[in-house]
């Protein structure tokens, strides 16, 4: 029941709840329905703990020459340079987003944004391969 009338009965159960049981940390106007257990945050942790992990175990059978986006990129500038027309007949610049899109996700599984200490984006080794191949891009198409 969502009536107006049982919401703040919900409320002064929850709040008789913890002044019962002594919990002081609770911040009025939060919802406690929101907070999370202690288990619940150790659970998370280690799921999280868990899949950071196998993030690091994707590549590892990989040559480093396919795994990293920077040599990844100097291979198809390479490529645009020596053979321009299979370069451009390939839809090379519509490919390399769906390329690059599993290597770019791996490195972003542990970036949080909320965090306090978080990298910008811009400054990711990533991000700026592609900016420089991006720079790169339109330098030689000016020409």
């Amino acid at each position: 029941d969502n009536s107006p009338e049982f919401i703040p009965k919900c409320r002064t159960c929850r709040r008789q709840a913890r002044e019962q049981s002594g919990e002081g940390d609770h911040h009025e106007g939060l919802s406690s329905d929101e907070e999370l257990t202690p288990t619940e945050v150790e659970n998370f942790q280690k799921s999280k703990d868990n899949v950071l992990e196998d993030s690091r175990k994707i590549f590892e059978d990989v040559h480093a020459d396919f795994c990293d986006i920077r040599k990844i990129l100097l291979k198809f500038q390479e490529w645009k340079e020596k053979f321009p027309d299979s370069y451009c007949d390939a839809y090379i610049s519509f490919c390399l987003p769906k390329l690059l899109n599993p290597l770019i996700r791996v490195q972003l599984i542990s970036w949080n944004p909320l965090e306090q200490n978080f990298t910008e984006l811009e400054e990711m080794t990533w991000f700026r391969a592609v900016e420089e191949f991006s720079d790169a891009e339109n330098v030689s198409e000016s020409k």
